[in-house]
């Protein structure tokens, strides 16, 4: 989906490192994208967003031993499904709060660190909430917010941040998805009657977003 569009559209920048952090391991994915482009070296390391804090911490140990410096952090982890009420909060809040808080203790230039930038993934429901998925609306909400204080930080810490809100998006996501207490049946179908962009134009502006690299952007 967006993430994959994303890397595609990154690799063909001018980056040293690519490191993808994800549940799912698919070397033909990580071979694709080292082809693009042979100078950037692509490297994945399993990772699920919903662990605890110190395992997060643990894992972007071993990424800063491996590679000294990192510039930007994503967090693009997602899901939709409002039966799965403490999942979705955990996947598309929890985890991004703990990944950020666990990159400050490399970062925060009040320990000595370089500072650097996260760009958060949100959606344009943290604005306007599609009513019948109340949870992952606010939970996109909560993304947005969180993100604001970050970026109003960073004259204590070093690190800026921004918030990228794609509108409805062509991903496995909206195909099918439950509404909030069986609220509306036809919610997904319901949406995808409106206009909806592709994972590559979402993909490109993403790029764009992080290549204008604004603080406290939405």
């Amino acid at each position: 989906g967006i993430g994959l569009d994303t890397s595609r559209e990154l690799v063909k920048r001018d980056l040293k490192n690519l490191v993808i952090l994800d549940r799912i391991d698919n070397p033909a994915v990580i071979a694709e994208l080292k082809a693009i482009n042979p100078k950037v070296t692509v490297t994945f390391y399993p990772y699920d967003v919903t662990v605890p804090l110190a395992e997060t911490t643990k894992l972007l140990k071993t990424i800063f031993a491996q590679l000294k410096t990192v510039d930007v952090l994503i967090n693009g982890a997602g899901i939709l499904d409002d039966h799965q009420i403490e999942r979705t909060i955990a996947v598309n809040f929890t985890g991004l709060v703990n990944t950020t808080t666990a990159i400050l203790d490399f970062w925060d230039k009040r320990k000595g660190g370089p500072g650097g930038v996260i760009c958060n993934i949100g959606s344009v429901t943290g604005f306007n909430a599609i009513y019948q998925v109340p949870v992952y609306s606010a939970s996109k909400a909560a993304v947005v917010s969180f993100t604001q204080s970050i970026a109003k930080l960073a004259n204590v810490t070093g690190v800026t941040a921004f918030t990228v809100n794609p509108g409805i998006t062509k991903t496995t996501l909206v195909h099918k998805f439950n509404s909030w207490l069986d609220v509306e049946t036809r919610v997904a179908e319901r949406l995808l009657e409106h206009p909806i962009q592709t994972t590559l134009a979402c993909a490109q502006n993403f790029v764009k977003a992080i290549e204008l690299n604004k603080n406290g952007a939405i």
